[in-house]
């Protein structure tokens, strides 16, 4: 029989996506009283060679960037910063009301990666108030490793390179922090 307990607290990170790189910088800030400084950060990439969902409301050429802040913070934190980056969205809009900026917000484990939405599907699990959780990537083999369902930015080698390298860094922490 498995008895209850606390899970292992957990890497953040927030991808943002938008044209404005020089507003970044200000949002990041944001979330540094929470999640401490940045201690790694992706290659910037054009996300638009990946798909033009955003194209309506943000435009075209649209540029994405992985961000990993150093506080380790326990998963239901998930939920809070889901709507911490909902908030920032809107503050950060233009004037008729479309995101300048989208702000995906996840964490890292030792076994898998998470992302959070507010869209319901066959692989998600609800956390509540409104915020589903997705595996979108799993440690297997030395590597994160895409899911069916996994964004193809999220399948990129670089990226995954990223997130094996921040992996290590977090698995270090971990080790210390115990």
């Amino acid at each position: 029989m498995s008895h209850p307990k606390n899970p292992s607290p957990n890497l953040y990170f927030v991808a943002i996506t938008g044209k404005n790189q020089e507003i970044w910088g200000k949002i990041i800030n944001n979330f540094t009283n929470v999640l401490g400084k940045v201690i790694f950060q992706s290659k910037i990439f054009n996300f638009s060679d990946f798909t033009s969902y955003y194209a309506k409301e943000m435009g075209e050429e649209l540029k994405k960037g992985f961000y990993f802040f150093e506080k380790l913070i326990s998963p239901e934190y998930l939920v809070e910063l889901k709507y911490k980056c909902y908030e920032l969205e809107r503050e950060f809009s233009d004037y008729s009301g479309n995101r300048i900026v989208n702000l995906d917000p996840g964490y890292l484990g030792l076994a898998k990666v998470i992302l959070s939405t507010f869209k319901d599907y066959a692989h998600r699990v609800y956390l509540g108030k409104g915020v589903f959780a997705e595996v979108t990537l799993i440690y297997k083999n030395k590597t994160f490793i895409p899911l069916p369902w996994t964004y193809p930015d999220y399948k990129q080698f670089e990226i995954i390179e990223t997130f094996n390298k921040v992996r290590s860094w977090y698995k270090e922490r971990l080790r210390f922090a115990n």
